[in-house]
């Protein structure tokens, strides 16, 4: 019998911590080949995302994954990183949470729990996306492009 790793359960645990505290608590990961991220927002094969419950929803944190759906650029995407891949989850405000090191791992049973559950997280995001949500700030990298002008016109 394999030990399961104690590495969810400290993000989990230290997720809750910064939620109880009134913090808002940021993750950082390796974005690879099993990470799903919009395009465009990851800086130097590494991603730092706003976990907040404000900033996030339908969030999943799992043994091997953790998946969840956030606003980048005011459109909804649905992420999925891979819980080997975490490499810091600490509180925005001071700073306070826990490091590791990464475990990119290339066996095939991850890879399969990664693309399990981003069908899962699709699917769900397909079901909640015509409801109202307010804009959410998730990253707080600036845009990759520019921002385009307005499609609207002043009349007088």
């Amino acid at each position: 019998m394999s030990t399961v790793s104690t590495k969810p359960y400290l993000l989990r645990a230290i997720w809750e911590w910064c939620i109880d505290q009134g913090f808002t608590p940021y993750l950082a990961a390796v974005v690879d080949e099993n990470t799903r991220v919009p395009p465009g927002y990851a800086r130097d094969g590494q991603i730092v995302l706003n976990l907040s419950p404000d900033a996030t929803g339908q969030m999943q944190m799992a043994n091997d994954y953790i998946s969840f759906q956030a606003r980048f650029g005011g459109a909804a995407h649905s992420l999925v990183i891979p819980v080997a891949n975490v490499i810091a989850i600490y509180a925005r405000e001071n700073g306070q949470g826990m490091a590791f090191e990464p475990e990119i791992e290339g066996t095939e049973a991850s890879a399969d729990a990664v693309e399990q559950g981003t069908d899962e997280a699709l699917e769900d995001m397909a079901a909640t996306s015509a409801e109202p949500q307010r804009e959410r700030a998730t990253d707080p990298q600036p845009l990759a492009r520019p921002p385009r002008g307005s499609h609207l016109k002043v009349v007088k």
